[in-house]
């Protein structure tokens, strides 16, 4: 499963890489959130974990990324991040975190995630068929 690291403290983001590595996922590390957005376009996530700091600075750039069905967003900050989440945000996040200090709570939510996923049958988009789609209208 992918896992994308949104951030611009590159040894945090690569040490996380490392891990989720290890844990058989799939990291992608990118700096900006329309990078983000690209990368999930071509292979939706489980889990996008993104810079508190770049989350607030475009809202709308961070929601529009696109998860896996059972997906997530997490945020992340350095523990120097002063101010109140936004509501809007603060409802679409599963997590916010202090890194690296609760570096093992993200990658058990993240294996939480991806087992629930697989468990409800979520792990793969299917498309409706033609027959299916008249009948839900």
């Amino acid at each position: 499963m992918n896992v994308i690291l949104v951030g611009t403290n590159a040894a945090l983001l690569e040490g996380l890489a490392q891990s989720y590595a290890a844990g058989g996922f799939t990291p992608t590390v990118v700096p900006t959130l329309f990078d983000a957005c690209e990368v999930a376009a071509e292979s939706a996530p489980i889990i996008a974990v993104v810079a508190r700091d770049l989350a607030l600075a475009s809202v709308g750039d961070a929601l529009a990324i696109q998860l896996a069905p059972g997906g997530s967003l997490v945020l992340y900050h350095g523990g120097d991040s002063a101010g109140a989440t936004p509501a809007l945000l603060t409802r679409a996040v599963v997590a916010e975190l202090t890194l690296p200090l609760e570096r093992q709570r993200l990658v058990a939510l993240t294996k939480s995630l991806a087992g629930r996923a697989e468990v409800v049958g979520r792990t793969q988009r299917t498309e409706l068929g033609p027959r299916r789609s008249a009948e839900l209208r």
